[in-house]
């Protein structure tokens, strides 16, 4: 007995001068995206090892741990703390989360640490008081679990916004051991005194280089330092490595400066490997100073890209890509009329037994290949903003600012269809049977998901489109190239899923299952008609859910359905033989004389111009000369000829 007493002994003498381990800040609501969210942990001595603890952290919805974090190799700073957060906490986390955001619940939820091995505690396990050193129970203005409470034997539940202001305040522990909300102190003791650790920041003169290019990385401290510091640093991302740079890894900052760079450069291969970020992380930094900005990334732009043969959307081609629909696709809808034309529309691109759905992970890789920008393969083409946009900027988390992320023409909260299907790609060849009557399938379906410029798509909202003060119709400048490509996105969705429809006017915003204007649309497919862009998109998507979108191989069906010509027998024959898209018909403009020039155009056929707004502005007989149009202001142009033959011709042109 005296043997044991005597190791037990020994144990809690070795485990309690380990230091004591509290948990003394929490963050876990942050503006936007929750991007800086983190814990700080305080030992009771300095510098203290942290072998051994882990930070579990409790989901309150079901009372069981969703994360867990090994503490082992770690040690507490000069202060005794210890932060676990997201990239964007500044100073930099001494353990960074691998997602960039949103890891740690709002509430209410917990955050417990134990001296105990993180193999116990799989995703999954419930709250236990065996071998904890400190939890907490908090919440952002939710009521009290009082499974967790009593789970973690803790008997306040701690309220960050107990302020009113949730998303700018932290918890922090008080010398009592109760908590109290105000603005958020990482990586500092939270009555302001303790050692203040100078910090080091990395910067770069641009954000983005070519391959070949070199650049400098700054290395620059807070303070003068008083003896040589040699930072060393990593570069390597993803299929970023050693062999895309020259450049030293190491910096050393001479004693009384503050500052010293590393120049980098870029190799430049023959090898399309598509544009890539790397991410600058310092190593083995000397613990007398904190990392401010770790993980600071810079892209790197591929100069090997690809040209496809074929136009941008504000540059547009019309006779380089073919419909890759099967012959005899359209058969089921020939000689149709009014709700039975709609409804073999519905029974074509919504068959259950050929359609596939695939989920809104896998809409990443689709619009990756289907909205590809035609003048660079590494880039995808954004819609509202028209321009291309690095691949590798895709927003899966984190700040918006120069991402792109996937745009819902047919807004969520309007199509009833939000969170509708799994965020993690399983492939082309995984995908769930689907109907018009399935509306959760909207959430993914690729017909109404474009890339988009991030912050455009946030300043559009759920809003309904058209060419008025109170509708959305695009930003500033833009030329309207995108809008003809909405408009049948939109009546594609309104026949595809049974709960959806588009319809005139205004509809409030909160309205669930009916977008507007149709009115609009209907103008804009008409002035803006589908070209080899929207064309080859509807292919690659073909491939993926093996429906196709009608309104953009047989455009003149919208009338039928839509506009003028409802109620009227549609006759596929007469209409796949009287092509409304350009095929030999141009028209180029004088920057000098400001007239129109023609190519392909029959005499007497009638020439009528509209801005991108869709407003008439010049309309003539065209008798072999040139149209004087120098009464137009500069921008972009919709044409449409009706030739004398009886076919419609349509294009676009810049003045």
């Amino acid at each position: 007995m005296k043997h044991f007493l005597i190791l037990a002994s020994i144990i809690l003498f070795s485990f309690f001068a380990k230091g004591q381990v509290v948990i003394n800040e929490l963050d876990s609501d942050t503006p936007s995206t929750d991007t800086k969210e983190f814990i700080e942990l305080l030992t009771d001595i300095p510098n203290a090892s942290l072998d051994g603890y882990i930070v579990v952290l409790y989901n309150g919805s079901n009372d069981l741990s969703y994360e867990t974090f090994d503490l082992s190799g770690y040690s507490s700073d000069a202060n005794g703390l210890f932060v676990l957060g997201t990239s964007g906490v500044s100073p930099t986390p001494n353990l960074v989360f691998d997602k960039a955001d949103n890891v740690i619940q709002n509430g209410a939820d917990a955050i417990a640490i134990y001296y105990a091995a993180a193999g116990s505690f799989p995703n999954g396990t419930a709250p236990t008081t065996l071998n904890l050193i400190d939890g907490l129970v908090y919440d952002t203005n939710d009521p009290d679990d009082e499974g967790l409470l009593q789970g973690l034997n803790q008997t306040i539940q701690y309220n960050e916004g107990e302020n009113g202001d949730k998303d700018n305040h932290s918890l922090q522990r008080k010398p009592d051991g109760t908590y109290e909300a105000k603005e958020p102190t990482p990586s500092a003791l939270n009555d302001g005194g303790g050692i203040e650790l100078p910090t080091i920041t990395m910067s770069t003169s641009e954000t983005e280089y070519e391959e070949g290019e070199s650049f400098d990385i700054v290395f620059t401290v807070s303070e003068t330092v008083p003896s040589d510091l040699i930072i060393s640093f990593t570069l390597e991302n993803g299929n970023f490595d050693g062999t895309d740079y020259t450049g030293d890894l190491s910096v050393t900052i001479p004693t009384g400066t503050n500052s010293g760079f590393s120049t980098i450069t870029l190799v430049d291969d023959t090898e399309d490997e598509g544009d890539e970020i790397l991410i600058i992380n310092i190593v083995n930094l000397d613990e007398a100073y904190q990392d401010f900005n770790s993980g600071y990334s810079v892209t790197v732009i591929d100069n090997d890209f690809v040209v496809s043969h074929f136009g941008t959307p504000v540059n547009p081609t019309y006779e380089y890509v073919s419909s890759t629909a099967p012959d005899g696709y359209y058969e089921s809808i020939d000689g149709l009329s009014g709700h039975a034309l709609k409804d073999a529309i519905t029974d074509l691109i919504a068959n259950s037994s050929t359609v596939r759905a695939q989920n809104y992970g896998d809409v990443w890789d689709i619009l990756k290949d289907a909205d590809q920008n035609p003048a660079n393969n590494n880039e995808v083409w954004l819609l509202y903003s028209e321009s291309g946009r690095a691949k590798s900027e895709q927003q899966s988390s984190g700040s918006s600012v120069g991402k792109w992320n996937r745009e819902h023409i047919y807004a969520q909260s309007r199509g009833g269809f939000s969170d509708g299907t799994s965020t993690s790609a399983d492939g082309i060849d995984v995908y769930m049977s689907t109907s018009s009557a399935i509306i959760d399938h909207g959430h993914s379906d690729a017909h109404a998901l474009r890339p988009a410029d991030a912050t455009e798509n946030s300043r559009r909202g759920n809003e309904d489109f058209g060419d008025a003060p109170d509708l959305y119709f695009g930003p500033d400048g833009n030329a309207g190239s995108w809008k003809g490509d909405v408009a049948r996105s939109l009546m594609f969705m309104a026949l595809r899923y049974d709960a959806l429809t588009i319809v005139s006017g205004n509809p409030e915003n909160t309205t669930v299952g009916a977008m507007g204007d149709v009115t609009y649309l209907l103008q804009w497919h008409e002035i803006d008609q589908p070209d080899d862009y929207e064309m080859n998109r509807n292919n690659v998507i073909y491939t993926w859910q093996l429906n196709r979108n009608p309104f953009i191989d047989i455009p003149e069906l919208a009338k039928y359905v839509f506009g003028d010509n409802q109620g009227e027998i549609f006759n596929l024959t007469t209409t796949l033989n009287s092509p409304s898209q350009p095929v030999s018909v141009k028209l180029f403009i004088n920057p000098d004389t400001g007239q129109i020039h023609f190519s392909g155009v029959e005499a007497s056929s009638i020439v009528s111009l509209y801005n991108i707004s869709g407003c008439l502005v010049l309309e003539n007989e065209y008798n072999g000369a040139p149209m004087n149009a120098s009464s137009l202001i500069s921008g972009a142009y919709v044409y449409r000829v009706n030739a004398k033959s009886g076919t419609t011709f349509f294009g676009k042109f810049l003045k």
